[in-house]
């Protein structure tokens, strides 16, 4: 059976101070942080972090009905919120882990993510309580 995930794309973390965690990064770890990028259809403003073997992605809430708001609300000083794994194949992803028992979530078709290329997420837990994004490699 062929593997379905490929690199590790990124690690993302929910912040209630987008502002401040990016100066952080940029400041004390000296990283190179992008610019904020609003995604509506997601709820969220996003920044990436780049490191030489993946990025961190920094979450924070865009409207009240956001996802992340929630996990915020749980979660007040932030944490890990999801990771991301690039794939080879999205819908045949999907497919084979539908088939195996996983739970897709939204509707299960793909949107289009922070990077411009679809993305799905998978139920948590059914992953060891861990959030899964994978990416259209």
């Amino acid at each position: 059976m062929q593997p379905i995930l490929g690199e590790l794309n990124h690690v993302a973390i929910a912040v209630p101070d987008l502002e401040a965690a990016a100066r952080r990064y940029r400041d004390i770890f000296g990283a190179r942080v992008s610019a904020p990028l609003p995604l509506p259809e997601h709820g969220v403003t996003t920044v990436f972090v780049a490191l030489p073997n993946t990025k961190i992605e920094l979450l924070h809430p865009l409207g009240e009905k956001s996802p992340v708001a929630s996990f915020l609300a749980r979660n007040p000083a932030g944490g890990i919120h999801h990771l991301c794994y690039e794939v080879a194949d999205l819908g045949a992803a999907r497919d084979r882990l539908v088939q195996e028992g996983a739970r897709v979530l939204g509707d299960g078709e793909p949107r289009i993510g922070a990077h411009g290329k679809p993305v799905l997420f998978l139920h948590p837990k059914d992953f060891d309580g861990t959030l899964i994004e994978l990416e259209q490699r």
